[in-house]
């Protein structure tokens, strides 16, 4: 671990149990930066804290559900009172559902949907704010869906909630650049080999896709070398 160009840094992953938000911990980590990793599985969390120790990082696991009331305003506590500030919030966690057509949406999932796409994403920014704001240049990189902006047939729930989930990242992104140092950049990973995507297309050779550690090299990139306000980009 010669180069750290983050040592020195906090940062924080969400639904850093498996996938992209896993392999961006570990990757966060192999550049110097403390790594607060969550998710709601602890024993996975666990695993993803022993890569990282074994390849000399270091990384506190935080197992929790972004959804419990008050879970996120505990877990930003707990963060600011041992940490001054946070340079980099990265926001994975996220909830597919049922593929159905709208017509035959079923309301009570729709809900647990938007609260952890939408909901438990504002409570986050709203939460972690200080906490950027204090860093020397605060950075919040929200992973998204290409569907949140192009609409497909059945992907009509979980497009919807990426929608909102872009808007609110949009929104606060033009907030703080008037205020601060921060910045907010969303990343659409494109087709990677995740849980998610596996459960979207079943019959798919997860070898045609991309490993989640080539999208975790870019945001880690992105968290290494900034970006300007309002930057969106899809990894090929």
């Amino acid at each position: 671990m010669a180069d750290l160009p983050l040592e020195g840094r906090l940062a924080l992953v969400t639904g850093a149990s498996r996938g992209i938000g896993a392999a961006t911990a570990i990757a966060l980590a192999a550049t110097g930066a403390h790594v607060v990793v969550t998710a709601r599985t602890a024993s996975a969390l666990e695993e993803v804290e022993e890569t990282i120790f074994a390849a000399g990082g270091s990384a506190t696991i935080a197992p929790l559900d972004l959804t419990e009331t008050d879970a996120i305003a505990r877990l930003a506590a707990a963060v600011g009172e041992r940490w001054q500030a946070l340079d980099v919030m990265v926001l994975n966690a996220g909830m597919l559902g049922s593929l159905s057509a709208v017509s035959a949406i079923d309301p009570k999932e729709f809900a647990q949907v938007l609260t952890l796409n939408v909901s438990a994403q504002g409570a986050m920014i709203a939460a972690f704010d200080p906490l950027l704001r204090r860093a020397k240049a605060g950075k919040v990189i929200g992973v998204t869906s290409s569907v949140g902006r192009d609409p497909r047939a059945y992907w009509g729930a979980y497009g919807a909630s990426k929608a909102a989930f872009e808007t609110l990242l949009g929104a606060y992104g033009d907030e703080v650049e008037q205020l601060g140092r921060t910045r907010v950049a969303i990343l659409d990973p494109g087709a990677t080999r995740t849980k998610m995507r596996a459960r979207a297309y079943p019959g798919e050779d997860p070898q045609s896709v991309k490993d989640p550690a080539i999208v975790a090299e870019r945001i880690v990139r992105l968290a290494v070398d900034g970006f300007p306000a309002g930057h969106r980009e899809r990894v090929g």
